[in-house]
């Protein structure tokens, strides 16, 4: 069985490490990650320069890319046969709420799954990081991975994982919670009295609401959100239908 491991904070964080050696117990695990630090990179691809993928060691590849790259290049590729499991992670810090528009961590499993490769992005939430609090969050992805090995996943669904800091209390079902977000944007001077400026500098919070990602990690849970491909508000279609869309129709 193959396993595909990437990641956004580059193919030498420890959180990597952790991951590949939580899932070498369930078969071949080759790691195409990117070269340096993504982080936020969002579901970014690169598509007007050229990508470069090294053998650091074996099944170990740096690519000069984003975790989207990654998936893309380590699928379509660098790998001999398509992949049973894309595992991404373990991320430094947690992926939740709105956070997750944001994320490489989260892209490099949706571009997994509308490759239809079954998928599940990590994170460790956490602003310092022990090698315990990897190893429970490696466990964590060993225990979920044997489960979507065993029952499969949804269609065009996959999981966004994010582990408490120390041993879980145990692990809820969460749906995706909500940031709160301050001053986000930190103005400055440099030394020569110019400007500038620093994104996600300000204070976050979130709202602590029950059967979220943000509640159950903050209770001590492993939060498990399945998120799906399908981005459609289906609920936006009553109040929507209120427009008058004939006007387009006369458009000159």
């Amino acid at each position: 069985m193959l396993i595909l491991i990437t990641n956004d904070d580059g193919v030498h964080s420890p959180g990597l490490s952790a991951l590949v050696d939580a899932l070498a117990k369930l078969g071949r695990v080759v790691v195409v990650a990117p070269d340096r630090e993504r982080s936020a990179a969002g579901h970014s691809l690169t598509l007007h320069s050229p990508l470069r993928a090294d053998e650091i060691r074996t099944d170990v590849i740096a690519v000069d890319g984003t975790p989207t790259d990654c998936v893309n290049l380590g699928i379509h590729g660098l790998l001999s046969e398509r992949p049973a499991l894309v595992v991404s992670g373990i991320n430094k810090g947690g992926n939740m709420g709105d956070d997750i528009t944001y994320s490489g961590t989260v892209s490099a499993a949706m571009e997994a799954t509308l490759m239809g490769v079954p998928a599940m992005a990590v994170s460790l939430s956490a602003d310092s990081f022990s090698y315990d609090d990897f190893y429970f969050s490696g466990q964590a992805a060993y225990a979920l991975s044997q489960k979507i090995f065993d029952y499969g996943l949804p269609p065009d669904t996959f999981l966004n994982v994010n582990v408490p800091k120390g041993r879980p209390a145990g692990a809820r079902m969460t749906r995706q919670g909500k940031r709160r977000y301050g001053d986000v944007v930190v103005e400055n001077l440099d030394p020569r009295g110019r400007k500038y400026y620093w994104i996600g500098g300000g204070e976050l919070g979130f709202e602590n609401v029950e059967g979220t990602d943000f509640h159950a990690v903050h209770e001590g849970y492993v939060s498990i959100t399945p998120l799906h491909l399908d981005m459609t508000n289906y609920t936006s279609f009553a109040g929507l239908s209120r427009w008058d869309l004939d006007v387009f129709a006369k458009l000159a």
